[in-house]
Formats: C-alpha cells, sequence, structure tokens
C-alpha cells in the first residue's frame, strides 16, 4: 500500500502542505492511491524526496529541481556526482566562514577592534553594530554607541552564542507566528516586538520606544536590514515595524 502523505512528511522533516504543493506543480506525485483516493508514497517517491530536499537545502528554486531530476541524460551516478561537488564547495565554504567567525569572537573576547575588511568577511553587508551606529546618527548622541561598545568588548565566546541562539529562536517564532495570521498590532505580534526591544537593551544599548520605532523604520527603509529580517520570512521587516509602532503605542500610552 506505500507510505501515507503524514508518514512521508514524518520521515523527511517536510510539511503535509509542502507534499501537497509538490504534487499540485508535479515536482513529486505519488505512485499510487488508496482506495479512498488518498495519495501514497513508494520507495522510488522517496528517493525524489530525498534527491528534491537535497537540491533545495543548497538553494535550488523548485523548477531548476525538476529541470535536474527530469533531464533524460541524467543517471543516478550524475546526481550523485553532482551533489558530491556542490557538498565540497559548501563544506570548504563553511569552513571558512567558521574560522573567520572564531576569529571574531577571540577579537571580541580580548577587546580588539576589526578591521573593516574582517567585518565584511564575518557579516557581510551587515554590521553587526549598525544598529548602535544608527542610532548615534538618528539620535545625535554619542553615549548610545559607546554603550554598545563597552558591552560588546566584555562578551565571551558563550555570550556570542547565547545571542545567536535567541536571535535565531526570536526568528522561528516570529515566523510561527506570521504563518498563523497573527495581525501586527496583535497582542502574540507585539509581545514578540517588545522581546526585540529588550534583546537590544540587553545586548547592546537601552534602546527606548523612540529608538525602537525608528529602528522598525529602518529595517523597511534600509535594504540591507530588510534583506535580513525577510530572510526569516517574506515580508517580516514590515510586519515587525508594525508591530513595533503598536507596541510602542500600548507601552506608552499613546493613541
Amino acid at each position: 500500500m506505500g507510505y501515507s502523505v503524514g508518514q512521508v512528511a514524518g520521515f523527511a522533516g517536510v510539511t503535509v502542505r509542502t507534499l501537497h504543493h509538490y504534487d499540485e506543480i508535479g515536482l513529486l506525485a505519488p505512485g499510487g492511491r488508496s482506495h479512498a483516493g488518498h495519495r501514497r508514497y513508494d520507495d522510488a517517491d522517496l528517493d525524489r524526496l530525498q534527491q528534491i530536499l537535497f537540491y533545495r537545502e543548497l538553494g535550488f528554486p523548485l523548477d531548476e529541481v525538476a529541470a535536474l531530476l527530469d533531464d533524460p541524460e541524467a543517471d543516478p551516478r550524475a546526481h550523485l556526482r553532482r551533489q558530491h561537488d556542490l557538498l565540497t564547495a559548501r563544506i570548504g565554504k563553511l569552513q571558512k566562514m567558521a574560522a573567520a567567525v572564531e576569529h571574531a569572537m577571540e577579537a571580541r573576547t580580548m577587546g580588539i577592534n576589526l578591521t573593516p575588511e574582517e567585518k565584511f568577511e564575518v557579516f557581510g553587508d551587515k554590521d553587526p553594530e549598525e544598529h548602535a551606529e544608527e542610532a548615534e546618527r538618528r539620535w545625535g548622541g554619542t553615549e548610545t554607541y559607546a554603550e554598545s561598545r563597552r558591552r560588546t568588548a566584555r562578551y565571551t565566546k558563550d555570550d556570542w552564542k547565547r545571542m545567536q541562539a535567541e536571535t535565531a529562536s526570536w526568528g522561528e517564532r516570529y515566523d510561527a507566528l506570521m504563518e498563523a495570521g497573527e495581525r501586527p498590532d496583535g497582542e502574540r505580534a507585539m509581545d514578540m516586538a517588545e522581546e526585540h526591544r529588550q534583546h537590544i537593551t540587553q545586548w547592546f544599548y537601552t534602546c527606548t520606544y523612540e529608538i525602537h520605532r525608528g529602528l522598525g523604520d529602518m529595517y523597511v527603509a534600509d535594504e540591507r536590514f530588510k534583506a535580513f529580517y525577510d530572510s526569516m520570512r517574506p515580508g517580516l521587516a514590515e510586519h515587525l515595524r508594525d508591530a513595533i509602532t503598536a507596541n510602542a503605542a500600548r507601552q506608552t500610552g499613546e493613541a
């Protein structure tokens, strides 16, 4: 009888909705149906799903995945060779990134300032201190920036790991909140915005509601920050901006 869509979703760590979508676009049509008309997947279907998820993990869009898997001239060995080459390249890149982050954490622990070249190597075009720098430019005082520098200079490797873990957790929960259809001015969204403000206050500098509103506007207006937040979920930057505005009004008693 094969495997049900729920069983396959559990095996592969994907959602039933994803499998339905793959079927609808012809990327992964189940090999059979039950007497009741329910999808049933066989071992060949599972092999194809494994290939799909591999290429998706490497960033291939669905149409390119379909073209690769349906290439009549490609055999399983060709896919394996391609995957090996892609994984080898990915491993090399990740090793370089890990070494660069290690260097950055060591520098922070010892209070050493990174050069612009080193910062770009680690963080690309998103400087982790741009929150504080933007606050300095917008609100005219240097104490905010100095506070951030004093704090981050004392952080250990475990501090940076904990901060990154908190950011990742927040992003996953905000993604789930949007998936559930929560409005930006809903209680859960405003609570997440408040958690975001407190995270900045905890790790970088005292983030007032006025500053937080300004940051929310920047997350949408500045392409670098918008790309960062939208990488967690498309549209998250604007949703967060509106949630920050609603939360500030709620906390300060503004209409």
